[in-house]
């Protein structure tokens, strides 16, 4: 199997979400998310005028959020 054939594995196994979806799991505006992308803490991709979100990028940065603040660990 080659690097390329790897990562194209890899990459198929990210999950994708819209900017919508993501204000909807955070439970915050899109213009929050938004914000979050173009600031850079919340990691991104932008697909022609819009962007995607890998699903692990959310859930890290819930989990730095967290542990800023001495909250609970996500699983």
């Amino acid at each position: 199997m080659t690097r390329a054939t790897r990562a194209e594995g890899a990459l198929a196994d990210v999950k994708f979400l819209t900017v919508a979806e993501v204000a909807e799991v955070m439970r915050v505006s899109k213009m929050t998310v938004y914000r979050l992308v173009h600031s850079g803490d919340l990691a991104a991709v932008r697909v022609g005028r819009s962007f995607r979100v890998p699903e692990r990028a959310v859930h890290e940065y819930l989990q730095e959020a967290f542990d800023e603040h001495g909250g609970p660990v996500l699983p």
